[in-house]
């Protein structure tokens, strides 16, 4: 698979660096799933696309200020992200300075806190720090931009860097699918006969990081920590006995949901997943979804070619790109339904 065939170009002035005054304000762009033009939408029209019965999945995950800076013993700079806390005070994270610390070497952050260098694994470094890692973050952290924001983290985004429903500490990056829906809105969607269901994916720092030959050859993503309850499987075993559809908001509820149901049926899970989902994926559970846009030869614009087909998807994004839609975290959104043509697990792009 070459990432080149999921390549589109895209004018930097159309990636989104602040959030709308207004959450549903945002545009959506829907799909067709066939040879009929893209219609332009605002995401206050998703009740139109959906109907009484269908089952809406959102990712419950809270994005945590886990970014934190600092220096090296010999002065130089230091940008710390975190991937994942492994004890109370040792935690898995990205670095980012001229020179990166051996093992052994020693930072000191915000709050006068010091984390020593453990272990180096791949891209990844082990940080033993002298104060539980949650404590710090809280009183130091910095919200997590993704890097193509090219600001500094404020006020606002501790508000709009996250879901009006987070509520499962963890992810180091927002399910930005449901950074779009108002407390508002998800009642009415509910008064109109759509259920909402949730589970958790905690987002991790490698989303954002490009995709590696060894990642290709493997079929296998970076870890992120899921959580798939009983009572969601109910949910959904619920909508298909009524006829209804399993809508999924975000690529990280799709990956969840496929996660769990890998042996072919929905069961709970908990646990992490590697699972690299791209065109021959065989879906067992989604039948919609709302997504954002995503990165040029990411793993995230596979999955959602995966999902709806390559040639529709990358026609919607230029499409997209000529309507001068914002894109990626703080940007606009799409919806697609999932392709059942037997030819979009070995479809060829001409």
């Amino acid at each position: 698979m070459d990432p080149a065939a999921f390549h589109f170009d895209l004018p930097s002035r159309q990636i989104a660096q602040q959030p709308l005054a207004d959450r549903s304000a945002s545009r959506l762009l829907r799909v067709p799933q066939d040879d009929r033009p893209c219609e332009d939408l605002l995401i206050c029209d998703l009740d139109r696309l959906l109907k009484p019965g269908d089952l809406l999945i959102l990712n419950d995950t809270k994005v945590i200020p886990a970014r934190l800076f600092g220096h090296k013993a010999s002065g130089g700079r230091v940008e710390m992200l975190l991937e994942r806390r492994l004890e109370a005070e040792l935690a898995l994270v990205q670095l980012r300075s001229n020179r990166a610390p051996g093992v052994g070497g020693q930072i000191r952050f915000e709050g006068g806190a010091v984390a020593i260098v453990e272990e180096r694994r791949g891209g990844f470094f082990v940080l033993r720090f002298s104060c539980p890692i949650n404590k710090l973050l809280d009183e130091y952290g910095h919200m997590p931009l993704p890097p193509y924001i090219e600001r500094s983290d404020n006020e606002l985004d501790r508000v709009r860097y996250q879901t009006v429903f987070a509520r499962e500490s963890g992810a180091v990056a927002a399910p930005t699918a449901g950074l779009h829906f108002t407390t508002g809105q998800l009642l009415e969607l509910r008064d109109r006969g759509i259920e909402l269901g949730f589970l958790t994916l905690h987002v991790g720092a490698g989303t954002f990081q490009p995709l590696r030959p060894e990642q290709i050859e493997s079929g296998e993503l970076h870890a992120e920590r899921v959580e798939v309850s009983i009572d969601l499987c109910h949910a959904v075993a619920a909508a298909r006995a009524r006829g209804g559809r399993v809508i999924a908001v975000g690529t990280t509820v799709v990956r969840a949901l496929e996660t769990a149901a890998r042996n072919g049926s929905l069961v709970p899970y908990s646990g992490d997943t590697k699972l690299f989902i791209r065109p021959g994926f065989e879906f067992n559970v989604v039948d919609a979804l709302v997504t954002n846009f995503h990165l040029p030869e990411s793993s995230l614009l596979m999955l959602v070619c995966a999902f709806a087909g390559t040639r529709s998807i990358l026609a919607a994004y230029e499409h997209a790109v000529a309507r001068g839609y914002r894109f990626f975290s703080y940007g606009d959104a799409m919806f697609c339904l999932r392709c059942r043509a037997a030819s979009v697990a070995h479809e060829r792009l001409s």
